[in-house]
């Protein structure tokens, strides 16, 4: 088993007799469905359906006094607390950063069963291979892998492993504030709720997803040669069909439009990033 404290990961707090239903009326989750130990993936979106922060979403235990706790992205914390205390208008809830107190363990590779019981530690609800998480202050986390039994390693072993797994990371897989959910497969990382009720951005969202407009995904590719970096223009002969995201042991990431590929692929045209072949691990993705 490994751990990694994950720096570049912020906690932002919601709490208050209204925190619930206020959270559950512009969330692309159902937070009804988030309780201490469990959690939920989601995202705040604009009004036109673009992500703002994606995050995993739990509820703080009475002892800790209670709330819910976003696991996101730490440069977007002090946007979501933002964005979050704009929307609250005259509702009982308070809204603070905690990135400067507390951070991620992620911990995966040959979990136990069941998950260690520990404080604000929750099952990783995006895929099962990606273990569980533990929100706690970072000089905590050897210690804490002391006692899991875990390995603590750095962290970019947890990147390399998230992008076997192919999950997309928000910043440098897709861009905040210009892709949206279906694009960054959110929809197929249980990150969107399509039977709630309304949240921002709902109706664009339900429409692809009712339309199946989403021609624009994240896809596996392998590469074959030095990684390009991410945001390198993705070519299929000289035509450009998307953008390179995190790579790691000659896997990455990459924004793609899918019929695109479909086309070059048809053409017998190959793929590049930075002078850099590419192809497509998974070979249903363009389809």
């Amino acid at each position: 088993m490994k751990a990694a404290f994950l720096s570049d990961r912020g906690v932002v707090k919601v709490s208050g007799e209204a925190a619930r239903g206020f959270l559950n009326g512009i969330l692309t989750t159902d937070v009804n469905l988030v309780r201490p130990a469990e959690a939920r993936f989601g995202a705040l979106l604009t009004p036109q359906g673009k992500i703002i922060a994606d995050f995993c979403l739990t509820e703080a235990p009475v002892g800790h006094g209670g709330g819910f706790l976003f696991d996101c992205a730490r440069e977007m914390a002090p946007t979501l607390a933002a964005r979050l205390t704009f929307y609250k208008l005259r509702a009982k809830v308070e809204v603070e950063d905690l990135s400067d107190s507390l951070g991620v363990l992620a911990v995966w590779d040959a979990l136990p069963a069941p998950a260690p019981a520990l404080d604000l530690a929750y099952a990783d609800p995006r895929d099962d291979r990606l273990g569980f998480r533990v929100l706690m202050p970072g000089e905590l986390a050897a210690k804490a892998a002391a006692v899991l039994g875990a390995t603590l390693v750095e962290a970019g072993a947890y990147e390399a492993y998230r992008i076997a797994c192919g999950v997309p990371r928000g910043g440098i897989d897709f861009p905040y504030g210009n892709a949206f959910p279906h694009e960054a497969n959110m929809d197929r990382l249980h990150g969107v709720d399509f039977d709630k009720g309304c949240y921002i951005g709902q109706e664009v969202v339900s429409r692809m997803q009712h339309r199946g407009t989403a021609r624009t995904r994240i896809v596996a590719v392998q590469i074959e040669g030095p990684a390009p970096e991410p945001g390198a223009a993705i070519t299929a002969g000289t035509r450009e069909i998307g953008t390179m995201g995190s790579s790691a042991h000659g896997l990455g990431l990459a924004l793609m439009r899918l019929d695109r590929a479909a086309e070059a692929a048809e053409r017998g045209e190959g793929l590049s990033a930075g002078g850099v072949a590419l192809r497509l691990a998974d070979t249903q993705a363009a389809g």
